[in-house]
């Protein structure tokens, strides 16, 4: 009988290996070829038609693998042929020894020596979740592994304990791709007991950065010694004051004083006191807790020597508070650089290599724990949010992609917003429906709301609001809601309800063109800003505010504010530059030359808007009436790749004259 004809449903294919065993892998199934000497027939062999040497097959056939697992998942299910009660924390667990010990080296030791449970019917064990010894069992049988936040780690322990590496592996993976800020320490302190190190070099940098609100939680109370050592050792700290590390420490010890006072005098070594203040330095020296300690003299010679050493800054220290700039596709210049400007002090970081797909900077926002998120265009109906990593050496990170609602029907760019509200990220678009038609023939543009959920990974559709404008453009977070409004409509979305009701619209304002979030209000202003407004969010109500009062040099495009250190400012573009003769430009390739964009700080008791005297170099920088986002920079950070960004530099000056000149490289 020929072997292929009892399977005329598969597809197979052939192969010569006389040397060794080859492996042929089809859809269907898969089969070895094995060498073989071959009998010849004499009298065969002088027939007219000489018959081929007969090899042997072997055929694996991935149907019949996936049956029998199957197969073996419905006779657990119907309690057949189980031979062994497993029991954890008082649940009995029928099952059988056969597919525990080809699942388990633990379980096949247990079933295949002389131990007592060999022969037991029922065997008791101990040390295991029984809700995750119940997922393993499920994953023996089914090959399926379900997990969760609040179940991983008992997972982990019994997978580790049982000796399955697959789930053990799938379960570290999972821990390192979920770790927060919520969650940073309990992770940490998991990942170290197991010596997990996938999860704790994600847990590591996560602790770092967000240290000044996780040092009061009671998961940091609970690390260890040589815990908290490591952490607080570290240069990568994000803290503004050294004070910050001495009272997390202050609050560790006390959290249980008698078991960890005399642990002070090896915790504090790794507090760099070079970097207190004189005063501070005396408050610790007469802290009770180094007051009362045995040893009192040397260990306050042991401080005032910390002080002389020169252990240099945490990174937290060389922030910056900056408003970020991105270019889009359209400007012809390179889309992949983000500018950092600290107006204050004229800084300036570029950062030269935003993402290596990025296309059109469409929005960006900067969450609470200071955290950039970008949303960028990949095509026509696809976006893409990045998240920006100031420590990471691949500073964008890809989180998901995003489907454009209605890209077919599109008359123009639309808005697109990203807003965090409550600790999530949100999406507004608001669509064109019209062309340039009569406006009775317009019709309402689409409005499309989506709140991005960080345990699935996904965005939910959100409520949308029952709007009457036909130019709706304008939209602001602010007190826990997010507004969107033209000068005849206001509406402001409440997170916590899902719903949108209306308020008051900036009337005095006939065009809003530009508009952000200052504290408990929002500033608004038209194209030219000779029309300013602030809204109350507490009392829905508008004031008018002085506008742009220099008749001799308005904005020629659109001015888009940003609120820095309190103050409101706004990013302007005037015309091309008065000194293009200037022999400096001479001296200086094209894209090292300043930009005519100029950054102005509002005066609120004046009513007037005064010259930062930066000029932007390397511009021109995408604007779009939005309010840009401002972040917490890291101003020296160690450097992964020489390409990544330029060295801080400072901004051109403008000494008693009204337009703006080139930015100087800083000398080699």
């Amino acid at each position: 009988m020929n072997i292929l004809k009892l399977f005329p449903a598969y597809h197979y294919t052939t192969l010569r290996c006389p040397r060794k065993i080859a492996i042929h892998e089809t859809p269907s199934f898969i089969y070895l070829e094995q060498p073989s000497t071959t009998r010849i027939n004499m009298a065969a062999a002088q027939h007219e038609n000489h018959d081929r040497p007969v090899r042997p097959r072997s055929y694996q056939v991935r149907r019949y693998m996936d049956g029998f697992l199957g197969n073996i998942g419905d006779l657990q299910k119907a309690d057949v042929l189980q031979d062994v009660i497993l029991q954890v924390e008082g649940r009995q667990f029928p099952c059988h020894r056969l597919v525990l010990s080809a699942a388990s080296p633990y379980f096949r030791a247990m079933f295949t020596s002389s131990m007592a449970e060999c022969r037991q019917k029922t065997v008791v064990l101990q040390g295991l979740d029984a809700a995750a010894f119940e997922k393993i069992l499920k994953f023996i049988y089914s090959g399926t592994l379900h997990m969760s936040l609040d179940k991983v780690q008992p997972l982990y322990q019994a997978a580790d304990l049982l000796q399955l590496d697959y789930v053990r592996n799938a379960c570290s993976s999972y821990m390192a791709m979920n770790v927060e800020r919520s969650n940073c320490l309990d992770m940490y302190k998991f990942a170290d007991v197991f010596s997990i190190d996938a999860v704790l070099k994600q847990c590591l940098p996560c602790i770092y950065k967000y240290f000044a609100k996780v040092a009061s939680t009671e998961e940091f109370y609970g690390l260890s010694v040589n815990q908290l050592t490591e952490i607080i050792s570290h240069d990568e700290l994000d803290v503004r004051e050294e004070t910050t590390v001495w009272e997390a420490v202050v609050r560790w010890v006390q959290h249980s004083r008698e078991d960890r006072l005399h642990h002070l005098p090896s915790i504090l070594p790794h507090i760099r006191f070079n970097l207190l203040t004189s005063d501070d330095t005396a408050a610790i020296l007469e802290h009770p807790l180094v007051m009362n300690i045995s040893g009192g003299p040397e260990l306050k010679d042991m401080i005032l020597r910390l002080r002389t050493s020169s252990v240099k800054k945490r990174i937290g220290m060389d922030a910056e508070e900056m408003v970020l700039l991105f270019r889009s596709k359209e400007d012809d210049l390179d889309t992949r650089a983000m500018l950092c400007v600290n107006p204050r002090s004229g800084e300036y970081m570029k950062y030269t290599e935003v993402a290596s797909v990025l296309h059109t900077v469409l929005a960006a926002t900067v969450t609470s724990d200071n955290d950039v998120y970008m949303l960028v265009e990949e095509s026509d109906d696809r976006l893409s949010l990045l998240q920006f990593n100031q420590q990471a050496k691949h500073v964008w990170k890809e989180k998901l992609s995003l489907h454009r609602s209605h890209p077919e029907r599109r008359f123009g760019s639309p808005v697109e917003r990203l807003f965090e509200v409550d600790g999530h990220l949100y999406y507004l678009a608001v669509q064109p429906t019209s062309g340039m038609v009569p406006r009775h023939k317009m019709t309402r543009p689409s409005v499309v709301l989506k709140k991005y959920q960080w345990l699935t990974d996904q965005w939910k559709d959100c409520s949308n609001p029952r709007h009457d404008e036909l130019y709706i453009t304008k939209a602001a977070s602010c007190g826990g809601k997010i507004f969107l409004f033209s000068n005849t409509e206001m509406h402001r979305y409440d997170p916590r309800q899902d719903r949108w009701n209306r308020g008051t619209p900036p009337k005095s304002i006939p065009w809003p063109g530009t508009a952000v979030a200052m504290g408990t209000e929002i500033f608004c202003a038209d194209a030219t800003l000779s029309n300013m407004a602030v809204y109350d969010v507490e009392a829905d109500s508008w004031r008018e505010l002085p506008g742009w009062a220099d008749p001799d040099r308005n904005p020629n495009l659109l001015g888009t504010f940003f609120a820095l250190e309190g103050q409101l400012h706004v990013l302007a573009d005037f015309n091309a530059l008065e000194d293009d003769d200037d022999d400096d430009f001479d001296d200086l390739d094209h894209n090292d030359k300043d930009s005519n964009q100029r950054i102005y700080v509002y005066d609120r008791l004046t009513g007037t808007w005064k010259d930062s005297q930066v000029t932007l170099p390397h511009g021109p920088w995408n604007m779009g009436g939005s309010g840009l986002p401002v972040a917490r920079i890291h101003t020296c950070l160690p450097r992964h790749d020489s390409n990544r960004w330029d060295d801080l530099r400072m901004c051109g000056y403008s000494s008693n004259v009204r337009h703006g000149f080139v930015a100087r490289k800083p000398k080699e």
